[in-house]
């Protein structure tokens, strides 16, 4: 048999006594000789949002797998800013180190005065949704009157399509249908999604983010990609940079995120949060 070692743990936790809080990741620790099936049957397992798998290297930063239950990402937020905590914590970077992921190597580090970690994201790129605001807000279950400003589609590794909604009491209307979402939105990728935004003061988002799982229509509790690409928007739209805002996620399915965006004076995109290890244990693979 094979033996592999996994953490769970929880990231953009509002504090560390927020056992329960953030969004749920599990990490194996060392998967190499797992075939790509393996991972993928695992992340189906576990039936997280996301799995990731770390693959060590000697002399290079190590690579990292990222599944969801159903497919494979070349990048997603929660994971990178997870297992940076975890890498770190098996000696396998320090403070500051870097993931080699599908969509390219991506920096992480730790302030050590708040223990959060934080990634680099992509220099973004952009466009169009070519939605009409009609179709936009009857996809959310909203009012045209409700959205903010055009819905563009915004990419940092992994591209979603951000809307923004002028009020928090709209943003708690979100009610997404399905097939509207099927048939208007289509990533890079094929996928459909929505990030819908809300600007509630100078400095502070609430979000919230949709995605199709097996089940239908899913809302996830906290979502650093999109975070990041939220940076991307903002930057397009002629924000100041440098910036920082705090963006809160996952307040409607009570499962509270808080994740730090910051704009740089090179008009780059950071996004972080603090991580909190849960547990561990080992699954057993035939040889």
């Amino acid at each position: 048999m094979r033996h592999y070692k996994y953490r769970l743990v929880n990231v953009f936790v509002e504090s560390d006594r927020a056992t329960f809080g953030g969004n749920p990741l599990c990490v194996f620790e060392d998967a190499r000789r797992m075939a790509d099936a393996e991972m993928q049957s695992l992340a189906a397992q576990f039936n997280l949002s996301e799995t990731t798998f770390i693959l060590p290297r000697d002399g290079a930063p190590p690579q990292v797998r990222i599944f969801t239950p159903l497919f494979e990402m070349p990048f997603a937020g929660h994971p990178t800013i997870g297992t940076a905590a975890v890498v770190h914590a098996l000696g396998l970077g320090g403070t500051s180190l870097v993931l080699s992921m599908k969509a390219g190597d991506i920096p992480v580090q730790r302030d050590e005065s708040s223990g959060a970690w934080t990634f680099n994201a992509n220099a973004h790129s952009a466009r169009d949704a070519g939605i009409a605001p009609a179709d936009v807000a009857a996809m959310l279950g909203l009012a045209e009157s409700d959205l903010a400003a055009t819905a563009r589609y915004v990419d940092t590794g992994s591209e979603q399509l951000v809307i923004p909604v002028n009020s928090i009491e709209a943003l708690a209307r979100v009610n997404p249908r399905d097939a509207l979402l099927k048939q208007h939105v289509r990533t890079k990728l094929g996928r459909y999604l929505a990030y819908v935004v809300a600007r509630i003061a100078s400095d502070r988002f609430q979000v919230r983010f949709f995605f199709p799982t097996k089940n239908g229509l899913t809302e996830d509790p906290g979502t650093g990609s999109a975070c990041a690409n939220l940076g991307g928007y903002l930057l397009d739209s002629g924000e100041v940079a440098p910036a920082e805002f705090t963006v809160t996620q996952g307040e409607f399915i009570q499962r509270l995120n808080v994740l730090q965006l910051r704009l740089t004076e090179e008009r780059r995109v950071r996004v972080g949060g603090r991580v909190l290890m849960l547990g561990s244990g080992t699954v057993s693979l035939p040889e």
